[in-house]
């Protein structure tokens, strides 16, 4: 009698579901990064162009509206989709910008306190206790206004007051990992202990620095924003979307749109921001994979 054996269906691979977290954000904030750096091919106005006799026209879709503005005018007649578009460019530059410098100090840092501990933790440790004893916002306004107003002195304000931020972070995942079996197992094969923080820890943290940077970059806009809403930032006619809102607050009643298309722009880039941060380490940390 032949035997015969059955083998068992092999089972059909799984898809991986889409990643909405990671995809939805990138779209956003890839248009956003292709607006600001094709700017004078996209606006289809000059950003500080004003005209006085095209003051507060609405937008395309509203009574009144005129061809050729999208998204309507400002009090001194400036298209606001043209310095909403020009806005873009200040705000990516200095989340883009501040936030990788400040993740670059604080993980070095927050590496060296939780892998080496020692005096390098408590040094380490009593500095971003003392440097986040300010309220940042605060901090901030006072590091510009001593520094001086312009781009540079806002990315390096948002750069020393968020470095804290990292460091916390990076220094707690950095002792959860130096525990584990892999760093036993490159001690006791004879690597140094440099070798074992680059080779072995680094790569097991970068998630998380690569969801806290993107988090960071969502922070520094918020930030750049709001020092440019009390004309900290740039000069006052710049195109910045703080400055857009502050001019908008004073027409709210009779040119909502000259506060609301700022406003929707810099909610939808912090939360794309935010959302990408937490898709980032879904699709790359390999705990959670």
């Amino acid at each position: 009698m032949v035997e015969t054996t059955l083998s068992a269906p092999r089972a059909a691979p799984r898809r991986r579901p889409l990643n909405l977290r990671l995809w939805l954000p990138l779209a956003w904030l890839s248009l956003l990064l292709l607006a600001a750096i094709f700017a004078p091919l996209v606006a289809p106005h000059d950003p500080l162009a004003q005209d006085l006799m095209l003051e507060r026209l609405p937008p395309a879709w509203a009574p009144g509206a005129e061809p050729g503005y999208l998204l309507g005018t400002d009090s001194l007649g400036r298209d606001v989709l043209s310095r909403l578009i020009y806005g873009a460019r200040i705000a990516l530059i200095v989340s883009a910008t501040a936030a990788l410098a400040a993740a670059v100090t604080g993980s070095i840092l927050g590496l060296l306190a939780g892998f080496y501990g020692g005096w390098w933790d408590r040094l380490i440790s009593r500095l971003v206790d003392i440097w986040m004893a300010f309220p940042p916002v605060l901090f901030a306004i006072l590091l510009v206004a001593v520094i001086g107003t312009g781009l540079t002195s806002v990315i390096l304000a948002i750069a020393l007051i968020d470095w804290t931020r990292f460091a916390r972070v990076v220094r707690a995942e950095t002792m959860v990992q130096s525990q584990m079996d892999y760093v036993d197992s490159a001690r006791i094969g004879g690597a140094s202990r440099f070798a074992i923080l680059r080779q072995e820890i680094l790569p097991n943290v970068l998630p998380t620095i690569l969801a806290l940077l993107s988090l960071e970059m969502g922070i520094a806009v918020i930030v750049e924003a709001i020092l440019s809403f009390v004309n900290l930032s740039l000069s006052s006619d710049a195109p910045t979307w703080g400055g857009m809102i502050a001019e908008g607050r004073a027409s709210l009643h009779f040119a909502w749109w000259v506060l609301m298309a700022p406003l929707i722009t810099l909610f939808l880039t912090v939360l794309s921001f935010s959302q990408l941060g937490e898709g980032l380490k879904l699709r790359f940390d390999p705990v959670l994979r």
